[in-house]
């Protein structure tokens, strides 16, 4: 990514911010997912803004958001879709709405998101062929077939004998 992804010219000042603070705002929510999601960039700063934009809330604090959307691939991924799928509402002469806009567009312009959902797959694919390693040591090796209910086991009445009538069946409703 270049240095300046976004500059000031893209973007409508409000009264509470200038077009250069929306510029700088989307330079570092992509500096911030580049580094790793450090938590050293995830400053009060962008804290205070990121928690007001996309249709997040403030939570309890800086530290109870970063844990939410940022501690681990599975809860990145989810706010990189949060994030992609938020509607951007508002006049951009009163919110941030046009530097969500131009952060969504770029989003979907690079694959993070499907880079986000292989890590995330392949950990839980890590995880999973290791506890089936634990529980094969622990348990010995599957059956080559997996045992499978034949359909007579399934019924709940008992199979029917020849030559003797067999009860209707019932209906019965739980409400």
């Amino acid at each position: 990514m270049p240095k300046v992804l976004f500059s000031a010219e893209e973007f409508t000042p409000t009264q509470w911010s200038t077009a250069q603070d929306k510029a700088a705002f989307g330079n570092h929510f992509f500096r911030f997912i580049e580094s790793g999601w450090k938590q050293t960039l995830f400053t009060r700063g962008f804290y205070n803004r990121l928690s007001n934009c996309f249709g997040h809330i403030a939570h309890y604090d800086l530290h109870g958001f970063y844990g939410t959307w940022f501690a681990e691939d599975a809860l990145r991924l989810n706010f990189l879709r949060h994030t992609v799928r938020f509607g951007c509402y508002g006049d951009p002469g009163y919110t941030f709405s046009d530097v969500e806009r131009a952060i969504k567009a770029e989003l979907r312009r690079r694959p993070l998101v499907d880079q986000y959902e292989a890590r995330v797959t392949a950990a839980v694919r890590a995880r999973e062929l290791a506890q089936l390693e634990r529980l094969q040591a622990k348990y010995g090796t599957a059956p080559a077939s997996p045992v499978i209910p034949q359909p007579a086991e399934l019924s709940f009445l008992p199979p029917p004998t020849h030559g003797e009538p067999q009860p209707p069946a019932m209906q019965i409703s739980l409400f």
